[in-house]
């Protein structure tokens, strides 16, 4: 494994910072991206506010980079709009630095798996308008690849949560809702196993997709806690709480007739086929590559909630 040279990590959200601040740890020298310098940089991480979708300013701000991360995000309601132009600038970045491009993905692009065991060689089936977006983003990096325009390392993670994760199916819906004593708000049956990916794992994940030269060329999927129903899940953080967490279900017919005014709900309801069969990430090939090195889910939970009794505490 080697951090040599200059990492450049793209987006300054729950993951991009963490992203930064792993990788400075490991000893290499790191640059965060953003177009507004966020509050918490790390002491040891530079800085340069750019717009990714201009595409000159996004290969400047990579300037001298040997590897670069797309860890930038759009607004949930404004994905198909808003989300291929700011990949386009990273990819932009990739190609003119001849960097090593990691980008960070979703499985929205799979599509319903019936329930089996999700493997980075299934295709790209997705059946939403937001899913359809990620295939088309994820092809046009294989593209390049493909090429020779760019190398480029892809990791898929599952569901977020973690500290500073609010905006997330185990967002402020649940585990804000839990620290403040009320019921969590669910979508689909918790009774369903279902992989739920924990940011520091989804950092370290990505930081060796970048720093080890097996990774490249190829997509990942990122391990972490172990997989189990969202209601085992809620039994750890009722635990973590001191009482227990009720769950106030949204049926999807709910959900989708809600999507008829809001934006929002109606991206949750297409996206709702997550949560009424199992869904699973394996990542076997990533562990057997690089290692099983992961965060306990009872750890994860605790730490989660540990943050969480830290914003309630700041109101």
């Amino acid at each position: 494994m080697s951090e040599g040279g200059l990492h450049v990590v793209f987006g300054t959200g729950q993951v991009g910072l963490a992203l930064a601040d792993r990788l400075a740890g490991l000893g290499a020298e790191v640059r965060a991206v953003s177009r507004r310098r966020p509050a918490a940089l790390p002491d040891s991480v530079d800085w340069r506010g750019a717009d990714a979708t201009d595409l000159d300013a996004a290969a400047d701000a990579a300037n001298g980079a040997s590897v670069v991360y797309q860890c930038l995000n759009a607004p949930y309601t404004r994905w198909p709009e808003l989300f291929p132009p700011l990949q386009r600038g990273v990819l932009a970045a990739g190609e003119r630095t001849g960097a090593l491009l990691v980008t960070l993905e979703n499985v929205y692009a799979y599509g319903p798996a019936g329930g089996r065991p999700m493997t980075e060689n299934l295709p790209l089936a997705a059946t939403t308008s937001k899913g359809r977006t990620r295939a088309a983003m994820t092809e046009e990096l294989l593209a390049a690849s493909a090429a020779g325009r760019v190398r480029v390392a892809i990791g898929r993670a599952s569901d977020f949560f973690g500290a500073g994760v609010a905006e997330s199916t185990l967002g402020m819906r649940v585990f804000g809702n839990a620290v403040a004593g009320k019921r969590a708000d669910f979508i689909g049956n918790p009774d369903l196993p279902h992989t739920y990916s924990y940011v520091p794992d989804i950092v370290a994940g990505l930081a060796t997709l970048g720093t080890d030269e097996r990774a490249v060329g190829q997509v990942w999927h990122l391990p972490g806690p172990e997989t189990v129903t969202t209601r085992a899940l809620l039994d750890l953080v009722a635990a973590q709480v001191g009482h227990p967490v009720a769950v106030r279900n949204v049926p999807p017919l709910v959900l989708r007739a809600m999507g008829v005014v809001s934006p929002l709900m109606r991206g949750l309801a297409e996206m709702a086929y997550e949560f009424e069969e199992p869904f699973i990430l394996d990542t076997a090939k990533f562990e057997s590559a690089f290692g099983t090195a992961v965060t306990p889910l009872a750890s994860a939970i605790d730490n989660t909630v540990a943050w969480y009794r830290t914003q309630a505490g700041a109101r």
